[in-house]
């Protein structure tokens, strides 16, 4: 399953990405791209860790360890990051009352 984005530049920031790039689209979808594949050497690895640890049965290919590493909860979208984050700094100032 393919995700796409729409991007919207004002006229400066246009002007701006043309003297960067002579194909704004390409650099937008490279930059995406090469940000996530980071983030998925950063998943493969932790999953590959946590399944080692823990006697865990590694699952086959890249796509099903990013999979894993979400099922298993060895990472977490930003989104419930920050949730944590938030409840983790409620429970904090609650407790020093």
């Amino acid at each position: 399953m393919a995700v796409n984005y729409t991007i919207a530049l004002t006229d400066t920031e246009k002007k701006c990405m043309d003297m960067v790039t002579d194909d704004i689209q390409f650099w937008a979808s490279n930059s995406l791209k090469n940000r996530a594949r980071k983030a998925k050497n950063i998943i493969v690895a932790a999953n590959i860790q946590h399944c080692n640890e823990n006697g865990i049965a590694i699952a086959v290919g890249e796509e099903a360890q990013v999979d894993q590493a979400y099922t298993l909860g060895v990472v977490k979208t930003s989104t419930q990051q920050n949730i944590d984050s938030a409840k983790a700094d409620a429970d904090s100032h609650s407790h020093h009352k």
